[in-house]
This record gives structure tokens, C-alpha cells and sequence, in this order.
């Protein structure tokens, strides 16, 4: 019995004495793990990279810049489905325990022995906290040195921050896949629905991607994401948290996945959405873009911005087919699977309902064509293959666009078409504007460009941008980037000059030959009107303005000066500085669609400065608004207690008048008069009031049509990249290319508005006169007379000089009676031309 107490003892003493060592190798591993630890305190300021969303004026989304898509949502605007999906699969005891899941830990040690020396990767035991600690303070090595370190900074996390905190880094911080980060990124990224849209299944199936989302991928591997998925099912239902019934309802669901793009999702938004990301780019910088989770609000409608998209789009393609059909983009062996073939090559995503097709089989009637297969969310080719017919009715545009049979039209299609051929087609119409079933029409690329920019002329936000045929072929933005000349749509500017310094729209010009000696061995410059060798003599600004008569605005520009319109110029932006070299009052220098839409809108809304936006608002992750646009101070809107009658709310506007009111509707005057009876009549089809000016550059290289209503600017041209002439004659006009464009675009935008005259401003006097020439009309005089607008101190003359015609001391102002008609000595002598 002695022995046995002294054993016992004994065993007693080694006990305490091992426990003892234990307990100080357990407080040495943690004093020794402890020394390093991250400092977890930073996750109370924890700001993680959330992307950026930009909103058309709709709300609709336009564009996401991210380098991890994240939303960071707060805990309480996570749904209860979702967070019991994500505790079912990863934490189920997470609101119970401490940091550690000891239990977990036990399951997960068995499993390491079981599979020892197997090469397979341990189990984890890791509770969310854990994960919490290891994503955001540790790194992903396997080893028990870093389970120890995690297990240490999960216990103090769960001292410091509530378990709502916890989970809410959690579920805004884990990669599901897909480049998405975080449940509300997912939840658009694989569903396009915010996380309360979401079926169980659908929860299920995210909260069963955190471990293994590349294995569980929705279409590669199917059969084991919906295996996992409904695992995760199981156990919502095995915890209580969801009835038997929708379990079974949720089993059933199929797997079905959105494909979600990282560009623009407003059809033909796409030049205006990069303008956007380069702005804020160069307002905050690559981190505040890509990671600052801005919410931008732009001032892109989608509406106007569709209408834009497709007006400037069938302009430039009808112009291209006129030129001819160039042939097939390319040459396919269409033996064996055409289709896999097909595919190899790049076809352009952004010009639906466009697609890329192959020739199959020809003959005089049709060609059968095969379209390029479309790929699935992972990226593999669908296996159908779909076919179509190419009739006569479908090529009948398509003339030989060079060699012996140029200009000539094809009498068979196989005279076109050709096996093999890679084309574009879209579907073929009836005259009655119905489909033709399974009858496609030939498309080609145009070679052609341009440019048109809409713009609200009292704000300056730009309503709708289009910067080319397609963004996915060029990303150069012809609204912003391309410098063009603009020709005679500049002219208005140099008018504008003249008639806010004493001339009025009844000043009488003359329209004759005329030689600029340009010196320093510059040779003589001799500057034609686009009717080469037709001249009338003495001519009203209006007259002169209405029929784009470039000798007289070379003697405008020479009687005001060149420095006063660079000053003008400069004013309304069109170009930061303008050489004092006559040729540039013809529109020589080079400028934007985005600054002539500018100038003109300044003309458009009485002449205050407004500076072209995109943007309406920027707002940080915080909701704080950091930029707005419209500076205008609002008084009276912030009425304390309400309303109680007082007096209504005033905008105060203190942007800078650039023109004087009153000058602003005598040129918008003048250039209504282009519209109704000059080179843009074509736009007159609109039936609203529209003020504008075409342009043609020297050798027709640019088409322009800049013009306005009261509440809508539109600028638009047409050239090619690499300048050379659109043609000949009036065919290659802004008149008969850009014009047409901008009246089938304002038909459509103002189509549900009222023809709102343009509003008279105080001051202005509207006298009748004589429309030839610029005089008074005579008592009950009233044919061929118009009302003109005139400025207090002016009037129209009872008779009149001429600008261009020098007196004794060389200023020019003879009696009309005295001046040289154009059929009584004015000769056109051979020049090299000038811009109409």
C-alpha cells in the first residue's frame, strides 16, 4: 500500500512537473509567435479596393473600372439567405465561438494523418475569423507556423471588432471567381442581380466558391459546381435555416450563369465611356480610378446617344457603299469545320446587328454564308452553326470600286461572291420595313471616319458622343482627338466678330476676285468661292453668310483684322491661338467637333461661356460629393422649415458672357437663313427651328455641319484618318454629306419637342428690309423683304457702301452707283483655290 501511494506520488510529481513544461513550451510557442504578429488594429480602417461605376443620366450603367471588381456593402444590406449560405459552407458555429473551431481542428488533425506522405494538400480548420486574418494580414503559405500566427490574430480579432464586423470584412474581402471580389460583385458578375435578387440557389452557389473558385467554375466544370452548390443547400437545410421545400425547389435549378462584360454597357457608349475614364484618370489618378470606388453620374443620355450612334453610322456606310464594294475582308479554306476556323479571326463586338460571316456556296442568285459561332462564358465555341442567303437584293449597292468594271453594278451575285469570301451581313429588309426571313444584305467596313458630338448648349453636357465607325476597330476619338479643318462652318465666328463691333446683318460686302500678296516669297493667294468664277457684286453679310461666299469673308477679315477674330476665336475656343493669316478666316487651322459644338452653343444660349462636360457628379465610397458641374449658386433652396410662400428659388449665373446677347441672335439669325435657303437646306427637313453651317475644307477633305435649336448643339464631320478628297463637286460638300446626317439625327431628337422659336432678346429690333440688298423696305413693301435684327443705335441704310471697293484714301466705302458689277470687269484669275 506504501508503494502504491508512493508511485502515485510519484506519477503525481512527473505529471505536474510535464504539465508544467507543457504549459511553459505552449506560452514560449505563443510568446515566440506573438513578437511578429501584423497589427491588427489596421482593419478598423480597412479601406479595400472597391471599383468604380460610372451611371448614364438614367442611372443606367455605362462603364466599371476596376483591378478587383469590388462593392463594398455594410453588413446590415446583406440579406439573411446570403449570410447563412456563406455560414452553412464556411463557419456554421461562427456567431459561437471564440476565433477557433477546437472541433474543426480535431477533424481536420485526423485527416493530416490519415493522408500523410500522400502529397495531398491538409484539410483547413480555418473559421471565418481566421480567414479573416489570413487574407488581410497573412499570406497563403501552408505551414503550421502560419496556422499558429493565424490562430493567435483570429482570438484578438474576435476581442476587438463585434461578429458583424467580422463577417462584413469577410464577405467584401474573398475572391469568388470571375475577377470578382467580394458577394456584391459576384452576385452581378455570375447573376447581373444585387444580392437581394438572389434564390437560394443562386447564394448557395456563391457562398460554395470561396475555396475552390476556379474549380467550380459554372461552365467548365458544371457537374461539380452544382454537386458543391447543392452541399451547401443540404446544410442550410440541415441548420434550420431554410424549409425542406425550397431546398428541393433550389436542387432543381439549373446553373445559369450571365457573361457579364468589363466594358461599356450602354450600346454605342463606348468612345463616351473612355473620354470619362481618361477625365478622371487625369483628375485623381490610377489608384482613385481603379480602386477608389468612385460613383460617377455622366450626362450621357442613352436615348439621344442610340440616335447619334445610328445616324452618324448609316452616313458614313451609305458614303462608303457609293465609293463601291472593295471586296472580302479576307480569304478562308472553308474545308472541314468552317466555323472553328471562323472563329480565329477578330470580328468587331460593337456594331450589331453586324456579324462576321464565311461565303459557303455561289451562284447567279444567292450565296450561302455561314456566321461566325459565338463562344459560351468559359470560352469554348458553341457547337451550332448557323447559315443564311445572300440574294441579288442583297448586293445591290455592291459596284467594282476600281479596274475596268468600276462603278459598275453585278448582274449575279456570284460576280461578288465568291466561297471562302470573309464578309460582314445583317439582316435584309422588305421595302415595307419588315426582315426577309433567313436573307441577309452585304456590309463592309467603311474606309470613311467621323465624328459628331450633341451637346446641351446652356450647360455644355454632352448629351451623346460617337468618335468613329466602331471603338472596337480604333479607339481614337475622333470628337476630342482628331484636329480637322473646319472650313466654312468657322465662319460664323469671324461674323460674330464683326457684327459685335459695329457691323450688322445689312452691312453690304464685295464678292469679287481677289489677290492676297502673302510676302516673304509667299507667293499671291487668290481664295475662290466654291461656285469657281461666279461672282455678285455687292452682297449683305447675311446674303454672303447664307451661300458661303469666301471672297467676302476674306474682306470682312481683312476690314476687322485678323488679331480681333483670333481674339474671337480664342473666346469661344475654337482654337487656343490663331495665326493672323487671312486663309484662316476661311476655317484653315484645325480644330474638334468638341469645340465647334462649343462655339456654337455659346451662339446658341446668348453667348455665355460654357465649359463641354461629361460629367455631372463624382462622388467617393462615402457617398461625398468631390466635383459637380453646375457651379450655379442656388439661392433660396435651402429654406429652413420648409415651404412658408416665400419668394421662389433663383439660379445665379455668373458665368462670363463671351458675346453680347443681342449679337448671339443676330448671327443665329443669319445662320437660320443658312438652314431655310443656303448650303444646309437639306436640314430644313427637320421642321423645328435650326440655326447651323456646313463646311467644306480645301480639296473636300472634311464634310462639316455644325448647327443648333434652341436647346439642342449637334457637331459633325466626315473624312477620312488619312485626309484625301471625298470627291468631287457638290457630292463631296458638308451640304450633301454631314448635313443630311444631322437632319436625320434631329429628327429623331426632337421629335416629340415643340418648334420653339428662338428667343428674341431686350434690345432688338426687328425691321423689315429688303432681302437683296440690305435697305429699308418702302412703306407697304413686302415682297422679297424679310425681318432683320438690328441693335439699338443701328438701323438698315437708306443707302449704302461697300466694304472692298477703296475710295480716295484706300478704306473703301464708294457710292453702289459707282461700283463695278460682276458682268463690267471682275475676271477670275487662275488660282489654287480656297475652302468653301
Amino acid at each position: 500500500m506504501r508503494l502504491l501511494v508512493r508511485f502515485m506520488g510519484f506519477l503525481f510529481a512527473a505529471g505536474t512537473v510535464l504539465f508544467l513544461v507543457g504549459v511553459g513550451a505552449v506560452a514560449g510557442l505563443i510568446w515566440h509567435f506573438s513578437k511578429d504578429l501584423p497589427d491588427y488594429s489596421q482593419l478598423q480602417d480597412y479601406e479595400p479596393p472597391v471599383m468604380t461605376r460610372v451611371h448614364a443620366v438614367d442611372g443606367s450603367l455605362l462603364g466599371e473600372y476596376a483591378k478587383e471588381r469590388r462593392l463594398y456593402l455594410p453588413i446590415q444590406a446583406v440579406p439573411k439567405l446570403v449570410i447563412n449560405a456563406f455560414l452553412a459552407a464556411e463557419d456554421k458555429n461562427f456567431y459561437e465561438h471564440g476565433g477557433i473551431d477546437y472541433t474543426g481542428m480535431a477533424r481536420a488533425g485526423v485527416l493530416y494523418l490519415q493522408n500523410f506522405g500522400s502529397n495531398r494538400r491538409p484539410q483547413g480548420a480555418s473559421t471565418i475569423t481566421q480567414q479573416v486574418a489570413k487574407n488581410f494580414l497573412l499570406t497563403n503559405e501552408v505551414s503550421f507556423a502560419r496556422k499558429i500566427k493565424e490562430a493567435l490574430l483570429a482570438m484578438r480579432i474576435e476581442k476587438t471588432y463585434s461578429k458583424d464586423k467580422i463577417l462584413e470584412l469577410y464577405l467584401n474581402e474573398i475572391y469568388l471567381g470571375l475577377g470578382a471580389y467580394g458577394i456584391a460583385a459576384a452576385s452581378l458578375v455570375y447573376f447581373d442581380k444585387s444580392v437581394n435578387e438572389l434564390t437560394v440557389a443562386e447564394a448557395s452557389y456563391l457562398a460554395a466558391l470561396p475555396k475552390m473558385p476556379a474549380t467550380l467554375h459554372p461552365v467548365r466544370n458544371r457537374d461539380r459546381a452544382i454537386e458543391r452548390r447543392n452541399y451547401v443547400i443540404d446544410r442550410l437545410v440541415e441548420n434550420g435555416w431554410i424549409k425542406q421545400a425550397d431546398a428541393e425547389k433550389a436542387r432543381k435549378e439549373t446553373l445559369a450563369v450571365t457573361n457579364r462584360s468589363n466594358g461599356a454597357h450602354t450600346f454605342a457608349g463606348e468612345y463616351f465611356a473612355e473620354e470619362v475614364r481618361r477625365d478622371i484618370f487625369e483628375r485623381y489618378g490610377e489608384k482613385k480610378l481603379y480602386e477608389g470606388g468612385l460613383s460617377v453620374r455622366t450626362t450621357l443620355d442613352p436615348k439621344i446617344q442610340v440616335m447619334a450612334r445610328k445616324t452618324m453610322v448609316s452616313g458614313l456606310v451609305n458614303y462608303d457603299e457609293q465609293q463601291g464594294y472593295r471586296g472580302a475582308m479576307s480569304k478562308l479554306d472553308i474545308s472541314g469545320d468552317w466555323g472553328v476556323k471562323l472563329a480565329e479571326i477578330k470580328s468587331l463586338s460593337d456594331i450589331s446587328p453586324w456579324r462576321m460571316a464565311v461565303v459557303l456556296e455561289t451562284s447567279d442568285q444567292s450565296a450561302r454564308i455561314g456566321f461566325q459561332p459565338s463562344r459560351e462564358l468559359g470560352g469554348a465555341l458553341s457547337k451550332q452553326r448557323e447559315t443564311g442567303l445572300i440574294t441579288l437584293d442583297g448586293i445591290k449597292w455592291a459596284r467594282a470600286a476600281s479596274g475596268a468594271a468600276k462603278g459598275r453594278a453585278a448582274t449575279a451575285v456570284s460576280q461578288v461572291l465568291q466561297p471562302g469570301d470573309v464578309i460582314y451581313a445583317d439582316p435584309l429588309y422588305s421595302k415595307e420595313g419588315q426582315p426577309v426571313e433567313g436573307q441577309y444584305r452585304l456590309r463592309q467596313i467603311p474606309e470613311v471616319s467621323g465624328a459628331m458630338v450633341v451637346m446641351d448648349p446652356w450647360t455644355g453636357r454632352v448629351l451623346a458622343m460617337v468618335g468613329g465607325f466602331s471603338f472596337d476597330q480604333s479607339q481614337f476619338n475622333r470628337a476630342t482627338q482628331a484636329y480637322r479643318q473646319p472650313g466654312s462652318s468657322f465662319k460664323p465666328i469671324v461674323y460674330s466678330a464683326a457684327l459685335d463691333n459695329g457691323y450688322t446683318p445689312s452691312t453690304v460686302v464685295l464678292d469679287a476676285p481677289i489677290e492676297i500678296d502673302q510676302g516673304q516669297g509667299a507667293g499671291v493667294w487668290r481664295p475662290e468661292n466654291f461656285s469657281s468664277g461666279k461672282f455678285q457684286g455687292p452682297v449683305t453679310l447675311r446674303n454672303a453668310l447664307r451661300q458661303s461666299l469666301n471672297t467676302v469673308t476674306v474682306r470682312l477679315a481683312q476690314d476687322i483684322g485678323m488679331p480681333l477674330i483670333g481674339e474671337y476665336a480664342r473666346r469661344f475656343g475654337v482654337y487656343d491661338e490663331l495665326p493672323n493669316y487671312l486663309s484662316y478666316a476661311l476655317g484653315a487651322g484645325e480644330t474638334t467637333a468638341m469645340r465647334m459644338v462649343t462655339a456654337y452653343s455659346m451662339l446658341a444660349n446668348g453667348g455665355r461661356r460654357v465649359k463641354p462636360t461629361l460629367i455631372d457628379r463624382i462622388q467617393d465610397r462615402y457617398g461625398h460629393t468631390i466635383f459637380k458641374h453646375d457651379q450655379r449658386e442656388c439661392r433660396g433652396c435651402d429654406a429652413p422649415g420648409g415651404w412658408k410662400n416665400q419668394n421662389e428659388p433663383q439660379l445665379i449665373d455668373r458665368r462670363e458672357q463671351v458675346l453680347d446677347s443681342m449679337t448671339a441672335y443676330q448671327i443665329t439669325e443669319l445662320m437660320e437663313g443658312v438652314v431655310q435657303a443656303g448650303t444646309a437646306t437639306v436640314v430644313r427637313e427637320v421642321g423645328k427651328p435650326i440655326a447651323g453651317k456646313t463646311g467644306t475644307t480645301n480639296e473636300a477633305k472634311d464634310a462639316w455641319f455644325v448647327g443648333f435649336s434652341p436647346d439642342v448643339a449637334v457637331a459633325i464631320y466626315m473624312g477620312y484618318d488619312k485626309p484625301r478628297a471625298l470627291g468631287k463637286g457638290n457630292a463631296a460638300t458638308g451640304g450633301h454629306l454631314a448635313a443630311p446626317i444631322a437632319r436625320d439625327f434631329l429628327k429623331l431628337a426632337l421629335a416629340d419637342k415643340p418648334a420653339v422659336p428662338f428667343k428674341v432678346p431686350a434690345g432688338i429690333k426687328l425691321v423689315r428690309v429688303v432681302a437683296k440688298t440690305g435697305m429699308r423696305a418702302g412703306p407697304g413693301e413686302t415682297g422679297g423683304t424679310i425681318l432683320e435684327a438690328f441693335k439699338p443705335g443701328t438701323a438698315p441704310p437708306d443707302n449704302y457702301s461697300v466694304i472692298g471697293v477703296a475710295d480716295a484714301d484706300g478704306r473703301g466705302g464708294v457710292p453702289a452707283s459707282q461700283q463695278q458689277q460682276p458682268d463690267s470687269g471682275f475676271f477670275m484669275r487662275p488660282g489654287t483655290g480656297g475652302l468653301y
